[in-house]
């Protein structure tokens, strides 16, 4: 699965160091200066996952594949980008071509990071960010109104249905809501997400804090994380200057860093579980000889729908799935203990895979 995550804000409030550390390169220029990220620089990152070493230890298997998200680093928008301000027609077509959102809001002051607004206040930040977003929204649906609304009494069923999403959406943004919190009827989620909208995107607030405020955050970020609890959304405290610092470090000094700073983890193994989470993603496993690998499905995925994931045909031609739960191959040291404990189960078509699951499936060519 290609899944895509926006890291999106104003100019100056950390994107492009976030970035540099999330992909441990240099990709993305950090600068003091708006608009220093010309081009969207795209990273594929890893989804920290400790259960695969685990397997690959007792399967023998030669290599570890992790399932992987991408992150796109979007140049810093401004007030007007909406209207095409700064570089915002261009970049907010690069947000509609992701699956999530995460709004990076600056939540330290000082320093020698000059503020796009003259001032520090996340809130006000992300509610910029969030209004350019829907300003973008309402003009792209206004202009579809009429010409599905002649469809429609024309007798389009598709475009009837289409304009009825459509106003649902425009009922929220005329409020000054984001698209994401109009009530989507389980069966119209499809639709939904046809209409790419930029504000129906799950959204995750990434607290940008300075290196004293990394593990605890502070006052600037207590108020965002209050702001995702009334949305119901997740918030993620990260010290971007920090996070670059441990991507250069080499592997074997990076806990000692991590201590002295006072983490357990990176703050990016969090923002990745959490975009991963947000998605609304899981993971199921197979092990072998060869490899160790995690496999990304949604929630409530079917054993054949996880099969296709790895190739179309395995969805097409599956019999059945062998599944062992993570656990059960942990303590019984594999698929050998697993199936003479009985552990190992043979699931069909209905079974819906459980996060962790280690699978090898069974189809017709």
């Amino acid at each position: 699965m290609a899944l895509k995550v926006a890291i999106v804000g104003l100019p100056n409030v950390g994107k492009s160091t976030l970035f540099n550390a999330l992909t441990q390169t240099a990709a993305a220029q950090a600068a003091n200066y708006p608009f220093c990220t010309i081009e969207p620089n795209v990273g594929d990152v890893a989804v920290p996952e400790p259960r695969l070493e685990s397997l690959a230890a007792i399967a023998g298997s030669k290599e570890i594949i992790p399932a992987r998200i991408n992150f796109v680093d979007v140049a810093g928008l401004v007030r007007g980008a909406s209207k095409g301000e700064g570089l915002g027609n261009q970049f907010l077509a690069t947000i509609r071509d992701t699956d999530a959102i995460a709004f990076v809001a600056r939540c330290f002051e000082g320093g020698d990071v000059t503020h796009v607004e003259g001032r520090v206040d996340p809130i006000d930040d992300l509610e910029i960010i969030e209004t350019e977003l829907m300003l973008a929204d309402l003009e792209s649906l206004e202009k579809r109104v009429d010409n599905l609304t002649k469809r429609a009494k024309g007798g389009d069923k598709e475009s009837a249905a289409t304009q009825k999403l459509v106003e649902l959406a425009l009922t929220e943004l005329r409020a000054g809501r984001p698209a994401r919190r109009a009530d989507v009827p389980k069966e119209e989620e499809k639709g939904w997400r046809m209409l790419q909208l930029l504000t129906s995107k799950p959204a995750l607030y990434v607290c940008n804090v300075d290196e004293e405020s990394a593990a605890a955050g502070n006052a600037l970020s207590a108020r965002v994380f209050e702001r995702a609890r009334e949305e119901g959304a997740e918030a993620v405290v990260i010290s971007a200057k920090i996070e670059s610092e441990i991507a250069l470090l080499p592997t074997e000094e990076r806990a000692e860093f991590l201590e002295a700073v006072g983490l357990e983890e990176p703050g990016l193994n969090r923002l990745i579980r959490e975009a991963y989470k947000l998605l609304g993603l899981r993971t199921y496993f197979t092990a072998g000889p060869k490899e160790a690998r995690a496999w990304t499905i949604d929630a409530g995925a079917t054993a054949p729908q996880a099969a296709g994931v790895i190739h179309s045909d395995f969805e097409k031609g599956f019999i059945r799935a062998e599944t062992i739960a993570f656990d059960d191959y942990l303590a019984l040291k594999g698929e050998a203990g697993a199936r003479e404990a009985g552990k190992l189960r043979a699931e069909g078509k209905s079974y819906v895979v459980k996060d962790g699951d280690v699978l090898n499936f069974l189809f017709s060519g």
